[in-house]
């Protein structure tokens, strides 16, 4: 079955639902802001495209002056490099023979390949895969507050380095952290001792790389950071807008939905459920934001509905077959529920471009 996605004219109130859609102007904002902003401030950009997954809005980020890309997984990598991306940074440890191989068959195949490690065990399938032929780019990835991968400290970090830095087909490139909201203090700290043992022994360490959306406009606070890697900026999201990270102003990715059921007065249903929204929360109470509709809340999901509580709406109430603007609480998650975006600018559709890495998890 063909699905009915739209042409470029089309009115979004005319396309099929649910829909994410995509401001395009609202977009392009995002990604010039905050490559402005870098470029001010004397940072390299490296967008990480988890985010949107789809090529051409990582041209488009190139063209505002990206250095490369960073992507999550080497699925993910890979089709970016099939589409002509030469620079990517994958953002995760890598084990096991089946994903070395694939790593090294695409290291052959593209420019600038580089990883992440934060263990001897990583290090050790990496060097036992890569040679002298084309040796891989390896960063040591610093935990500095943010409590998922990372050493701990920077004497741990000197010592992964110096095991990087023996294996004939790696190279040591650097170290990479993604911080915890508000802990610039701490990386700057992590990172300045990390590179004085590295000097001690002669280590160069060309890359200090540093990311996050939610402390995007915080960067400059981290003046030992050579990069900066963020996602969610490019649409924003309700998680973003309640942090104060953007407006209302800022948010590109809406997911439009119809009202298909008023089971009573203060209840609606919505056809977006957890295949269209997701179902994190994020710290929030209900899943998603329903724009123009003050104290409407989606209550719960399930599989193709989504349940709202409308007996706080102080903006009116939709009836039956009204479209409503849905901002999700994690946008990222949403571009991995659908095969393709819709991008609109006036109300009308400009474009349907594939998501091209969606599912590609491994």
């Amino acid at each position: 079955m063909t699905y009915p996605w739209p042409e470029a004219g089309t009115p979004l109130d005319a396309i099929s639902t649910p829909m994410p859609v995509i401001d395009e102007d609202r977009l392009a904002a995002n990604i010039l802001k905050a490559q402005s902003y870098l470029d001010e401030h004397g940072k390299a950009f490296r967008p990480h495209i988890k985010t949107h997954k789809i090529p051409a809005i990582a041209r488009q980020q190139f063209q505002a002056g990206a250095i490369g890309i960073n992507c999550q997984k080497v699925s993910e990598a890979e089709i970016f490099a099939d589409a002509g991306f030469d620079d990517i940074l994958i953002t995760y440890n890598i084990l096991g023979a089946a994903k070395l191989s694939r790593l090294k068959a695409l290291n052959a195949r593209i420019g600038r390949l580089s990883v992440v490690a934060d263990s001897v065990a990583t290090i050790a399938g990496l060097a036992g895969t890569f040679d002298t032929e084309k040796p891989l780019a390896v960063l040591v990835e610093c935990d500095t507050g943010g409590k998922r991968c990372g050493v701990q400290t920077p004497e741990a970090a000197l010592s992964l380095a110096e095991k990087i830095d023996a294996a004939p087909g790696l190279v040591f490139k650097g170290i990479l952290t993604y911080p915890a909201p508000g802990g610039a203090e701490k990386v700057e700290s992590f990172i300045c001792e990390t590179m004085a043992l590295l000097a001690a022994r002669g280590i160069e360490c060309p890359v200090r790389s540093s990311g996050g959306s939610p402390d995007f406009y915080a960067a400059h606070l981290v003046p030992s950071a050579t990069e900066h890697r963020a996602g969610t900026y490019v649409y924003n999201d309700r998680a973003m807008l309640r942090a104060g990270h953007c407006t209302a102003g800022d948010l590109a990715m809406h997911v439009l939905a119809t009202v298909v059921s008023r089971p009573t007065t203060d209840r609606a249903v919505l056809d977006c459920g957890s295949k269209a929204l997701t179902s994190d929360l994020l710290g929030f109470s209900d899943y998603g934001l329903i724009e123009g509709y003050e104290g409407a809340k989606i209550v719960s999901l399930s599989e193709e509905h989504a349940v709202v509580d409308l007996s706080g709406c102080t903006s009116g109430r939709p009836e039956i077959g009204d479209v409503v603007k849905v901002v999700p609480n994690h946008t990222c998650v949403v571009s991995n529920l659908f095969d393709r975006m819709v991008f609109h600018r006036n109300g009308l559709v400009t474009r349907v471009e594939d998501v091209a890495a969606r599912g590609t998890v491994w």
